[in-house]
């Protein structure tokens, strides 16, 4: 019997057409030919990276099926970067004085595309007043957060074949964004146990290649914050080579933890360090604002393309569709300059833990900033490691795709009382190995 079928209407790559017709012609449909074919007109990369979350989502996701089984409190949820501090109150107060007070069709409206020209305004003035660097509103692009900031950067900068120096450990997601502005990841080691900039191993990694390197400091995961004289090192190492190779080198500075810093340290403002430089700044960590998703790009006004630069973040943001961020939140950052979230509580919880995870044989590197311990694993394997913790409701993430193996991850930016809460457990799961 023969099939009746118009298969004009049904697009479909060519190769397919011999197939389709003789299944049709035989008189009969293989309807796994139509869905081979549909599947395959969709990009693969895209699929892949929709099915399989980030490590760290992924156990995001299973701590929250488990406290729904056994209890929230009977899990200790050290997966995801997800501040437990609220917002200063002045972030409340501003909110509702915003929306009772502006014309709500102008706070609901669109800004210019790179984002309202006050508010970046007030964004340079803040900037300049503290790290003098001479910043102009017109070469900021308001973003949402700095994964928009990153990406929208990545895609100006780059084409095809390019590389993108970073130093491991790194946020995994950096893979993910270059490989999208057709570049290639290429992770630096650090200098072992510290992970500090290891600049014979970044000098080996440079190459004609290279078109930016992206710097995080604080680092997620380490904690490791670069000291004015590594970021000297670094630039004059990227100059350098630059003169040596008649090429010029990008350093982007991923700055979601700027504020997060304890003690004395300080750190470096890229700018007034390196002219070919772009910050790519967030108010998620600093605010306690991550899933209202606000921050910025700032372009070094000293860097020679300044504005061939900036209107390649333009253009990147105008072909990716990161267009005029929420103007509720850029007319609130705005009026938030210098502002934070009581990171006191952060510190203490560091200390607290890192003191504890010591006393029971943990090897732990003290960080400077951010919110985040970088632990070794007491095994070869942190996978591994990371499935047995889960036997005692620790939910850690493994190093491995951060670029360092052996390591998990622990994000302390919890509750006080999780951290106490959570301390048997930790003893537990180092008593298991002895």
């Amino acid at each position: 019997m023969r099939c009746n079928v118009i298969i004009r209407a049904i697009p479909y790559p060519p190769q397919y057409k011999n197939r389709l017709l003789n299944a049709i012609g035989g008189g009969i449909i293989f309807y796994e030919i139509l869905l081979k074919a549909g599947i395959r007109m969709i990009n693969q990369t895209n699929v892949q990276l929709g099915e399989v979350r980030s490590v760290i989502r992924e156990l995001f996701e299973y701590g929250k099926k488990r406290k729904a089984q056994i209890g929230e409190e009977k899990v200790y949820d050290f997966s995801l970067g997800n501040p437990s501090v609220p917002p200063p109150e002045e972030v409340s107060l501003t909110l509702e004085k915003l929306i009772k007070e502006c014309d709500p069709v102008f706070l609901h409206g669109y800004t210019s595309a790179q984002g309202d020209g006050a508010v970046r305004c007030a964004i340079a003035d803040y900037v300049n007043s503290q790290f003098n660097a001479g910043l102009s509103p017109d070469l900021i692009y308001m973003t949402c957060g700095a994964a928009a900031a990153l990406t929208i950067t990545l895609n100006a900068l780059c084409n095809k074949g390019d590389e993108v120096l970073t130093f491991a450990p790194f946020f995994p997601e950096y893979t993910v964004f270059a490989q999208h502005a057709g570049a290639k990841l290429v992770p630096v080691k650090t200098q072992d146990g510290t992970f500090r900039i290891d600049f014979d191993s970044l000098r080996s990694a440079l190459s004609p290649a290279t078109k930016a390197v992206i710097i995080n400091s604080p680092n997620n995961p380490s904690g490791v914050v670069y000291s004015e004289s590594e970021m000297k090192e670094l630039c004059s190492v990227l100059t350098e080579y630059g003169k040596q190779h008649n090429t010029e080198i990008y350093l982007i500075s991923d700055e979601p933890y700027r504020e997060l810093v304890y003690g004395n340290v300080t750190v470096p403002y890229v700018m007034n360090y390196y002219a070919r430089s772009i910050v790519c700044y967030s108010y998620s960590k600093s605010l306690s604002l991550p899933g209202d998703r606000i921050g910025y790009i700032a372009v070094n006004p000293k860097m020679a393309e300044c504005r061939k630069v900036y209107s390649a973040l333009c253009g990147a943001g105008r072909a990716l569709g990161y267009v005029c961020a929420p103007n509720l939140l850029q007319q609130l950052v705005a009026k938030m300059q210098g502002k934070t979230s009581d990171i006191s509580v952060y510190e203490a919880n560091r200390n607290r833990l890192c003191t504890a995870l010591e006393d029971y044989g943990y090897n732990v590197v003290k960080p400077e900033g951010a919110f985040y311990l970088f632990v070794k694993a007491l095994e070869s394997d942190a996978n591994a490691f990371a499935e047995r913790a889960k036997q005692y409701e620790l939910l850690l993430v493994p190093g491995d795709s951060f670029g360092v193996k052996g390591y998990v991850r622990i994000s302390y930016c919890v509750s006080p009382e999780m951290i106490e809460h959570s301390l048997p457990a930790f003893k537990s799961l180092a008593e298991s190995y002895r």
